[in-house]
């Protein structure tokens, strides 16, 4: 109960802490580049309910995502939806997407169901290339409504919502972790035959893993379309996003559900650092090179690097 009420109390000073920052911090830049990391932060968690815990290995990060853009880009010009519908609208998408996907792939192991993630993004980045009302391949411009207070500009009101997305993630991230759903998936991801022998529900289980990662991967797509004020399919559905997500999580760790977290401010902090510095473009070089030292020289991650430190520490002490 104390470690629950502990959670519950950090999320909220979290939350608030966001507040004062947006209410009080003049520069801008900090919520352009806060907004970027806050958003891993989701992906990363997302991404880990079916890559962590289930051992499915998820290439689609970028299809739900850009799927999340589109699906906010098509609310709002259609019936000039506020955000915050876009939002759960996404989520709903995501999860009966997520749903769909899982029926067609979750029987696949391996390999295989990594190329076939991979291909539902090539599919629905298709679709919307084709899809006119949305821009089609050429993109949109979009413009922002006007900013809601107490906030005075648009991007610190981001900034608040994605945090709020934050703690919304790692909180089902962490009870998934914690319920009977989270001890049926570490035991598909250590031995699939063995858990269905034993009575376990994997096929339930693996599509309820694939609908919450799905809904928290669209619902940080949507509010991009404002954030850039622009998309287009290219960028919506770009890989980097599957790959970030699943290198956030290795380097983290996906054995617990703040490893995710770990991983996404180490290293989208570090991209943001670099593309201020020196260029955006060695963001992907600097990931490459960060997850092959990870798996060489901590294959568990920060969380596993962590426990063998604590262990030695121990050991150590009188």
């Amino acid at each position: 109960m104390m470690r629950g009420a502990g959670f519950w109390i950090g999320a909220a000073v979290f939350i608030a802490l966001a507040f004062a920052m947006a209410l009080t911090i003049r520069n801008e830049y900090a919520f352009f580049a806060g907004f970027v990391v806050l958003q891993f932060i989701v992906l990363a968690t997302a991404w880990n309910i079916l890559g962590g815990y289930a051992g499915y290995v998820n290439f689609g990060t970028s299809a739900f995502f850009g799927v999340g853009v589109y699906t906010a880009v098509f609310l709002l010009k259609a019936v000039a939806a506020p955000l915050w519908i876009q939002i759960g609208v996404a989520a709903l998408v995501g999860t009966a997407l997520g749903l769909g996907v899982g029926l067609l792939t979750l029987r696949l192991r391996g390999i295989f169901f990594s190329i076939a993630t991979v291909a539902i993004t090539i599919i629905a980045e298709t679709l919307i290339t084709n899809w006119k009302f949305v821009g089609g391949a050429t993109g949109v411009q979009l413009l922002r409504p006007p900013v809601t207070p107490p906030f005075d500009s648009y991007i610190k009101m981001l900034f608040v919502i994605a945090a709020i997305m934050v703690v919304i993630a790692v909180a089902l991230a962490r009870y998934v972790q914690n319920s009977g759903i989270g001890r049926g998936l570490r035991a598909i991801r250590d031995d699939e035959i063995a858990a269905e022998c034993s009575g376990v529900p994997t096929l339930n289980l693996k599509l309820v893993a694939c609908a919450l990662s799905g809904a928290l991967m669209c619902a940080a797509g949507a509010p991009s379309a404002m954030y850039l004020q622009f998309a287009d399919p290219v960028s919506a559905f770009n890989l980097n996003y599957s790959v970030s997500a699943l290198a956030m999580s290795l380097i983290g760790g996906t054995s617990h559900w703040i490893g995710p977290v770990l991983g996404a401010i180490l290293l989208a902090t570090t991209q943001q650092l670099l593309t201020v510095t020196i260029s955006s473009e060695i963001n992907v070089l600097v990931l490459g090179v960060m997850l092959v030292l990870f798996v060489v020289v901590a294959p568990e991650g920060i969380i596993g690097l962590a426990r063998k430190v604590w262990r030695l520490i121990r050991r150590r002490s009188p």
